[in-house]
């Protein structure tokens, strides 16, 4: 964890430093964290994928940053059939790909179909709905028909994994399609990749089809950009201030203030918040299973000090699942949300249900201590849970730490080894939060709760197939109250994207968009 002594030091070496001179038109360098293993949009589910996904392809629907609203894509409009089963989509007649040749509608057919297609074992598949079949009717119309209405489909439409892709690229790189190369109709055209270092893209003259909110809808501003991998936060902090990137989503929170009082750099965050960390519960586990444990550990950890202990106040204390203002919230989840630190409420709650303190301090019923064991993976996550462990020993919850690498974690993870867990997603909607964690045949991964539910279950169905927007919001609704009023999880924080950029940029408005902050990449603009 930073201290106060190294926030003051870098507040200092910041003051010293200012962006280098040497940007210009012709490159813009953005730095991130992590690398993605792949760049198929059918196959990976990383944040790091979209970011490049997002910029070098391009989906039928567009969504704006407040995560709600939907604008054309490829698509100039759509009609929808009274039963909800046939999507009609009305494409764009003067979109090319990156190599020059068309694209028709038999090219969305076939990314959709490949996205679909068991052979494609795409972990992301269900996202598509319950395709009956999917048809290009001409070079500009796709029909795309449904076994059941999807209420979803527009939205899960606007994700990374609904890009356009081209059909003789995947069949001429065969597994290398999104390692050795990729042809998209985006406003970036693949261009190199050095995995775990950096990847370059480059602009594509021709692009004219951006999305409408954008101030310019293509060709891009700049000729190129390249994205670095700086797998150290505090290292991101010193490009930034030398001029050797120039923007980037993934500066330290320690290092925010000092960016905003520093001249030549710009802090901008998203106005909403669609990425959410949290500690999950697998609920039938001897200890966890316990409700009045669930209920006494989220009395007692302290979301606010964590926020302003190891976050400096930039992102939201989190005592919901999804942030109150995405899609179909129910604010009726409110009554049964936690959003109290009281520690004597904790102990009262574990005294009641019979779990009585031991000699060593730890509590015990039935012969089982209260010793969760809890499996993180690496990265952010050692401070948070080092935290979370600190405070529950307080009221005599004993959480055992298990801390894996992301190259072994996300198996362990789906295992059932564990009482505890921790997890960060973005969402688009409460639907695609609600659905993806706990539909009970998501067991045991995502959804990792082990959350089964018959009830959850008929109303997940009902929203998905719901003909209007009521319908979607009044079953997801249902799902939001019960999860919370079983404690499922505890919230732990909500993260707004924060652009860090040099001044010489203009302002960009971060998109939300499964954590791809720049989303089409078309804001990124120098300031001549």
């Amino acid at each position: 964890m930073f201290s106060r002594k190294s926030s003051l030091l870098l507040g200092a070496a910041l003051a010293a430093a200012l962006p280098a001179a040497g940007l210009h038109a012709q490159e813009v360098k953005l730095a991130r964290l992590i690398d993605s293993n792949s760049y198929d949009p059918h196959k990976v589910t990383a944040t790091a994928a979209a970011e490049v996904l997002f910029m070098i392809a391009d989906t039928l629907v567009a969504i704006e940053p407040d995560m709600k609203t939907l604008r054309p894509g490829l698509a100039k409009s759509w009609d929808v059939s009274d039963d909800g089963t046939t999507y009609t989509f009305h494409l764009r007649d003067d979109v090319t790909f990156c190599d020059g040749k068309k694209m028709t509608a038999a090219d969305v057919a076939y990314s959709f179909n490949r996205w679909i297609n068991p052979e494609t074992k795409s972990p992301v598949a269900w996202r598509a709905g319950p395709v009956d079949k999917i048809t290009a009717i001409d070079d500009t119309t796709l029909e795309y028909k449904l076994k059941a209405p999807f209420s979803e489909l527009l939205y899960q439409l606007t994700q990374n994994f609904a890009v356009v892709i081209d059909k003789d690229t995947v069949e001429k790189l065969g597994p290398d399609f999104g390692v050795a190369g990729f042809n998209g109709t985006g406003p970036f055209c693949w261009g190199e990749w050095l995995p775990r270092d950096r990847f370059t893209m480059t602009r594509n003259p021709n692009y004219t089809w951006g999305p409408d909110f954008y101030e310019n809808t293509g060709p891009a501003k700049v000729e190129k950009v390249t994205w670095s991998i700086i797998p150290e936060a505090n290292t991101i902090t010193a490009a930034l201030m030398t001029g050797q990137v120039d923007a980037t989503n993934y500066a330290p929170y320690i290092a925010l203030d000092q960016f905003e009082a520093t001249p030549g750099f710009v802090v901008s965050a998203s106005e909403s918040a669609r990425y959410t960390y949290f500690v999950g519960f697998k609920l039938d586990k001897p200890t966890v299973s316990d409700l009045a444990v669930r209920q006494a550990i989220n009395y007692a950890f302290d979301r606010a000090a964590l926020v302003e202990d190891q976050f400096y106040g930039k992102v939201l204390p989190a005592y919901s699942y999804i942030a109150t203002d995405t899609l179909d919230w129910n604010p009726e989840v409110e009554k049964v949300m936690i959003t109290t630190h009281d520690v004597d409420k904790a102990k009262a709650l574990l005294d009641e249900a019979g779990w009585k303190v031991g000699a060593d301090g730890i509590r015990e019923k039935d012969g089982v201590k209260l010793k969760p064991v809890l499996y993180s993976l690496s990265g952010v996550w050692p401070n948070i849970i080092q935290a979370v462990q600190a405070e529950l020993l307080k009221v005599g919850i004993d959480v055992q730490l298990n801390v894996f690498d992301p190259t072994v974690g996300w198996g362990k993870l789906a295992t059932q080894e564990f009482d505890m867990f921790t997890m960060a997603y973005p969402y688009v909607s409460a639907g695609d939060a609600m659905n993806l964690y706990f539909r009970s045949s998501n067991r045991p991964a995502p959804n990792r709760t082990n959350w089964a539910d018959e009830d959850t279950d008929k109303w997940l169905a009902a929203g998905s197939s719901a003909l209007n927007d009521a319908g979607r919001a009044e079953n997801f609704g249902k799902v939001l109250y019960k999860v919370h009023e079983a404690m499922n999880w505890m919230p732990l924080y909500h993260a707004p994207i924060i652009i860090v950029q040099s001044d010489k940029l203009k302002p960009m408005t971060a998109h939300p968009i499964y954590g791809a902050a720049y989303y089409k990449g078309l804001g990124l603009e120098v300031v001549k």
